[in-house]
């Protein structure tokens, strides 16, 4: 499930004495004089820490606790059923092993701080989430790829069927310099968020973000071969499913792969590596 805090910031308790001038309409006749915060406004740099300390109180009232690899998960076992929250700002989503916990979970935080129930998850930074018949989730960023394709202006472009071809050598030399670097970084950034629900395009967005301090014309040319090949499998996604045998759900395999002094500049070695949980990829 999907929530959204209404005003968030504004729950926040402020540890630190804050003053601010006397607001517009509500001025004395000294003008002097000032306001004490008690709680925290938007604008204030302590203002998204004093939510994050309420929120996480909040919930470990409720008897959550942050995971150790991550403070914005925070997950609660009772009655051998297990409950996680994420939670990023002001958007959270609720999930577990049992749709009574989530309920209770949901209406003790309404009871703390006014939020909005947006249902089943279905959207969150720039990922959309599907439901499939067996129980299972696909995250797919086609959105986002859109958004990313009109900043590159590639939208309505010749789709390819791969990203890179696996025999192409990047270098760093002996080439023009790309007219906008700053439009190249940008966009390697965008394909570096991708790589979310697109592990597929890792390697090569890895190759070519090396080049963002200087990148050429040929640099350029092959962000464009990413971009025409997501551009045609927009729709693609990664597919979370439940597993139909218990012994193997729980199972963790990984594979890896290197190359030999791959790179024709300096001669370094590239490696990679897929790690799954059952029969999903988890990194």
């Amino acid at each position: 499930m999907q929530l959204d805090v209404n005003n968030a910031f504004l729950h926040g308790d402020l540890v630190e004495k804050v003053y601010m001038r006397q607001p517009q309409g509500y001025e004395q006749e000294d003008s002097s004089l000032v306001c004490k915060l008690n709680k925290a406004l938007y604008g204030l740099k302590q203002a998204p820490r004093e939510w994050y300390s309420k929120l996480a109180n909040g919930l470990k009232e409720l008897g959550f606790a942050a995971t150790k690899s991550d403070i914005a998960v925070f997950t609660r076992e009772m009655n051998q059923l297990k409950t996680y929250v994420l939670v990023y700002v002001d958007n959270i989503i609720v999930t577990g092993e049992c749709d009574n916990s989530i309920r209770e979970v949901i209406s003790q935080l309404n009871s703390m701080f006014a939020l909005k129930d947006l249902g089943d998850l279905h959207y969150f930074l720039g990922i959309q989430a599907t439901k499939t018949k067996s129980g299972g989730l696909v995250f797919t960023q086609q959105k986002y790829i859109e958004e990313v394709m009109k900043k590159a202006g590639m939208v309505g472009c010749t789709a390819c069927h791969t990203p890179l071809p696996s025999t192409t050598k990047i270098s760093a030399l002996g080439g023009s310099n790309f007219h906008d670097p700053s439009l190249y970084r940008s966009v390697i950034g965008s394909l570096q968020y991708l790589t979310i629900t697109r592990p597929e395009i890792s390697f090569s967005v890895n190759k070519l973000a090396q080049f963002v301090q200087s990148p050429m014309n040929s640099h350029w040319k092959m962000v464009k071969c990413v971009l025409r090949y997501l551009n045609g499998t927009a729709h693609h996604g990664l597919h979370l499913k439940k597993d139909p045998a218990l012994n193997t759900a729980m199972k963790i395999t990984a594979y890896s792969d290197s190359d030999w002094a791959g790179d024709p500049d300096d001669r370094k070695s590239t490696s990679g590596y897929c790690v799954f949980l059952g029969s999903n990829l988890v990194s």
